[in-house]
C-alpha cells in the first residue's frame, strides 16, 4: 500500500494505487531518486487533471489542499 501524508504533520491524507503514484512521479519534479515529497497547490492539481490524472487522485489532492494555498505531501510504501 502507498500512503499519501501531510509532510508537516504526518497526517494520513489517503492511499494511492501504483498507477496513481507513477503518474505523480512522471508528472512532478523530483530532486533525487530518494525524493518522495511534493508541494501541491490548486494550479498543480489543475495541471495534473489536464494531463489526464486519474479522477480518484485528483479528488484526493483537492481534499488534501482544501482551502489552503498549498500543502507539502510525501508518499510512503507501507
Amino acid at each position: 500500500m502507498i500512503e499519501l501524508r501531510d509532510k508537516g504533520t504526518d497526517e494520513l491524507l489517503g492511499t494511492l494505487s501504483e498507477d496513481e503514484l507513477q503518474f505523480l512521479i512522471d508528472e512532478l519534479e523530483e530532486e533525487s531518486t530518494e525524493d518522495h515529497d511534493y508541494y501541491i497547490d490548486v494550479a498543480t492539481i489543475d495541471m495534473l487533471e489536464d494531463d489526464g490524472a486519474p479522477a480518484p487522485l485528483v479528488s484526493l489532492l483537492r481534499r488534501a489542499v482544501g482551502s489552503e494555498p498549498g500543502i507539502d505531501v510525501r508518499w510512503v510504501r507501507v
